[in-house]
């Protein structure tokens, strides 16, 4: 709470040297001290409600959407039938929402180990928290790293929509989480993992990069637009457990009538494909 100042929250963190995000907030909605976490919702005066975790802003209402769908339909749409899928993390609700909508998705389980920012989500962010209500969904509340060792080669794709890495979201970008990823995967299987911001961290992208290359033989960076993170930009870390898999090239191609029907206002086809096209710098860093 020491970072909202004379009516704004500003977005101070050594992640992200030298720079910042502030919003206008009008309402603090909630503010509570999980057993992982700091957790505060805000009334924004122009992005909505707005989730900050440990002093980070995760979600606002004004560009979710951007973040929701990409880290969803980018492996979703990688895969030729991803009937199961497995979400680690995403408390707010808002992966489960987008899984829901992809007509070859049958099944859908989410492990999330903070079961207060469900209920926070629930009670202050509805336009996300709907995905709670998928009848697709089994819901756990509990450690990832647990279910994926005792769920071995059962999932389709797996989506890893973790914070950054302090607090309980550290484990998600280690070696070894990795390792767990593709060990829970079926055959064929893709995975997709927050993975940062080339402008802002360019080594920890890499590093994340590389230490998912250790598992597996396909592994590629993708990145999307959302204003309201660390430089405008967040990076997603998609990977394959075959070889000479086309991330880039989606299997499911939607019509105009299908993303409308699916509300859909970031993901399509062509924003696909134009994910995985990066700048020299950061081909020639993750090469």
């Amino acid at each position: 709470m020491d970072q909202i100042r004379k009516g704004w929250f500003s977005e101070l963190n050594d992640l992200w040297p030298g720079q910042c995000m502030s919003l206008e907030v009008q309402q603090v909605l909630q503010h509570t001290k999980s057993q992982y976490q700091d957790i505060v919702v805000l009334q924004t005066k122009h992005h909505g409600r707005a989730l900050i975790l440990d002093g980070i802003i995760q979600c606002t209402e004004h560009d979710e959407f951007a973040y929701q769908e990409m880290i969803s339909f980018l492996p979703l749409c990688a895969h030729p039938d991803p009937a199961s899928v497995l979400i680690v993390g995403g408390g707010d609700g808002g992966v489960a929402r987008e899984c829901h909508k992809h007509p070859r998705v049958k099944r859908v389980v989410q492990v999330e180990i903070d079961g207060e920012v469900i209920a926070a989500s629930k009670r202050h962010l509805p336009f996300m928290a709907e995905g709670f209500d998928s009848a697709k969904l089994t819901l756990h509340v509990g450690d990832g790293f647990r279910y994926m060792e005792e769920h071995r080669e059962e999932f389709d794709v797996i989506i890893t929509d973790s914070s950054d890495p302090i607090g309980p979201a550290v484990n998600l970008f280690t070696e070894a989480y990795f390792g767990l990823l593709r060990g829970a995967l079926k055959s064929g299987g893709v995975i997709c993992s927050q993975a940062g911001t080339v402008w802002a961290g360019l080594d920890h992208v890499r590093q994340t990069v590389d230490r998912c290359r250790k598992h597996f033989p396909t592994v590629r960076y993708a990145l999307a637009s959302v204003p309201t993170y660390p430089s405008g930009q967040i990076g997603f870390v998609v990977a394959a457990a075959s070889e000479r898999h086309d991330l880039a090239a989606p299997h499911h191609r939607f019509s105009d009538e299908e993303l409308a029907k699916m509300r859909l206002r970031y993901y399509n086809a062509d924003v696909h494909a134009a994910a995985f096209a990066l700048p020299n710098f950061v081909k020639k860093a993750l090469s």
